[in-house]
């Protein structure tokens, strides 16, 4: 059983090819199961698409909902599509994003911290001149968002849960014990996390989150999905199969993917 539900396509401004070419690539990769899950809209902010190189426009929302569903429908019998989204996860507008996402018959949201202390995570200049102490502090500032999106109900998944490492590749060696105790409060939420094969795309390579958080995630009760976080169609269910070999030997026993907002157990 293959399956992968993180995959972006052109409404975003940073992916490339429609919808359907996603979908066709995961029929080619022998997947089962694709879900569709790109970048939300910023919807607190007044303008209609604030970063068009970021995330799509407002507008274009209710668009990338409907293609999805007409999609699943059309595709029904020979392969299964999810209805998801990668959501920004900024507490101050929780509400806001909550009552959008309300209106729509998702599978799964997968919440994901972008941006820190105001600045994106993917910044490559933030840890510049840092003392020791304050790159703890920034750590634990990431840790903290990512803890408030899980206790904040709206989400199934949580989305490269170490991607600040991705462009810092030191990150991993902060030490700070905000890491476990986001897991432990992960796993009371009954949240899965996702192995996001991205990671190999930049400067950090391999896959977020590295294998030490995976093994704490075991320990604390987390379950685990797979994303490829696909932003051009050939990467979709990119090494599905390693990451599968990889949960055995840490010890996972199965994997979820998520149908209507429940999960679905596969073995492994």
């Amino acid at each position: 059983m293959k399956f992968d539900l993180h995959t972006h396509h052109d409404r975003c401004g940073h992916a490339e090819g429609v919808i359907r070419s996603y979908i066709e690539a995961a029929i080619a990769e022998g997947l089962q199961v694709i879900g569709i899950s790109d970048h939300s809209p910023y919807f607190a902010e007044e303008e209609e698409q604030p970063w068009p190189g970021i995330a799509m426009a407002k507008s274009e929302f209710a668009r990338y909902v409907t293609e999805v569903l007409t999609l699943k429908e059309e595709y029904r019998d020979r392969i299964e599509v999810l209805l998801g989204v990668e959501s920004d996860f900024f507490p101050e507008h929780t509400d806001i994003y909550r009552q959008i996402y309300e209106r729509y018959p998702f599978d799964y949201i997968i919440g994901s911290v972008h941006r820190s202390d105001g600045v994106s995570i993917f910044n490559k200049k933030r840890w510049e001149g840092l003392a020791k102490a304050e790159k703890v502090r920034q750590k634990e500032l990431y840790y903290d968002l990512i803890r408030q999106s899980a206790e904040s109900g709206m989400f199934q998944i949580l989305g490269h849960i170490d991607a600040m490492k991705g462009y810092y590749p030191e990150f991993s060696a902060i030490q700070t014990e905000a890491v476990e105790n986001t897991l432990r409060i992960i796993g009371e939420n009954g949240l899965a996390i996702e192995i996001n094969t991205s990671g190999k795309t930049k400067h950090c390579g391999g896959w977020y989150p590295s294998d030490e958080i995976l093994e704490r995630a075991l320990f604390n009760g987390v379950s685990v999905t797979f994303g490829s976080d696909a932003h051009i169609p050939s990467r979709v269910g990119d090494e599905f199969e390693l990451v599968k070999q990889r949960l055995k030997e840490i010890g996972f026993k199965e994997w979820v993917y998520f149908r209507q907002k429940a999960p679905v157990a596969v073995k492994l």
